[in-house]
C-alpha cells in the first residue's frame, strides 16, 4: 500500500505525510534483538529448539516452517492459511487488546521462551512486550520497513498543520 501511495504522490505531484503509531522502545530488562526481516527472526531463533510466541500476524507465519525444530504458539485474529505448515503449533484466535495479567498468564502456562513480533508501536498489544520484560523473555522485534518517501508523524495535531501547511490554494 505504501508504494502505491508514494508512486500515486509522485505521478501527481502531491505532498504525502505518513501518520502512525510512535514505534516501541527498548527499557530497562528488555532482552530485544532487533531484526530487519521475518527470515531474520527465524535466524534469530538460533538452532536449539525453543517454544516461540509468534504475535506478528499471519501473512508472513510460512517464514517458520523452515525451522520445525520450534514449538510455536501463534496468536492471530483469524486462522491464517499457512497454519498447517508448522508442524509443532498451538492456535489461538484472539484479538486485543491484551491485559498484562492475562500475557503473563499465558507466558508462563506456555512455557514461553521467545516472543517474535512487529514493532507495530500502540498500546493494545503492548502488554506482551511488558509480560516478556517480567518474564524475562527474549522478544525478536521486526523493525518497521524503511519508511517511504515522506514525512512520518505521530501527533494528529502535527499532521493536521502538516496538511495546513501543505494544502494547495483553490
Amino acid at each position: 500500500m505504501s508504494a502505491h501511495a508514494v508512486a500515486a504522490c509522485r505521478a501527481t505531484d502531491t505532498p504525502l505525510v505518513v501518520f502512525t503509531r510512535p514505534p516501541w522502545t527498548r527499557k530497562p530488562g528488555d532482552r530485544w534483538i532487533e531484526v530487519a526481516t521475518m527470515d531474520d527472526a527465524l535466524t534469530a531463533l538460533g538452532p536449539q529448539p525453543k517454544t516461540v510466541f509468534l504475535t506478528q500476524g499471519r501473512l508472513q507465519l510460512a517464514v517458520f516452517a523452515r525451522a520445525p525444530r520450534h514449538r510455536y504458539v501463534v496468536r492471530v485474529i483469524d486462522r491464517p492459511a499457512a497454519i498447517d505448515a508448522l508442524r509443532h503449533c498451538k492456535l489461538i484466535l484472539a484479538r486485543g487488546p491484551f491485559s498484562l495479567a492475562d500475557e503473563l498468564q499465558l507466558m508462563k502456562r506456555e512455557r514461553i521462551e521467545v516472543l517474535v513480533t512487529k514493532n507495530s508501536g500502540g498500546s493494545a498489544t503492548y502488554a506482551k512486550i511488558e509480560a516478556a520484560r517480567a518474564l524475562g523473555i527474549e522478544v525478536v522485534v521486526v523493525r518497521r520497513p524503511a519508511a517511504p518517501e515522506a514525512e512520518t508523524l505521530y501527533d494528529l495535531d502535527a499532521v493536521l498543520a502538516w496538511i495546513r501547511a501543505h494544502r494547495r490554494a483553490p
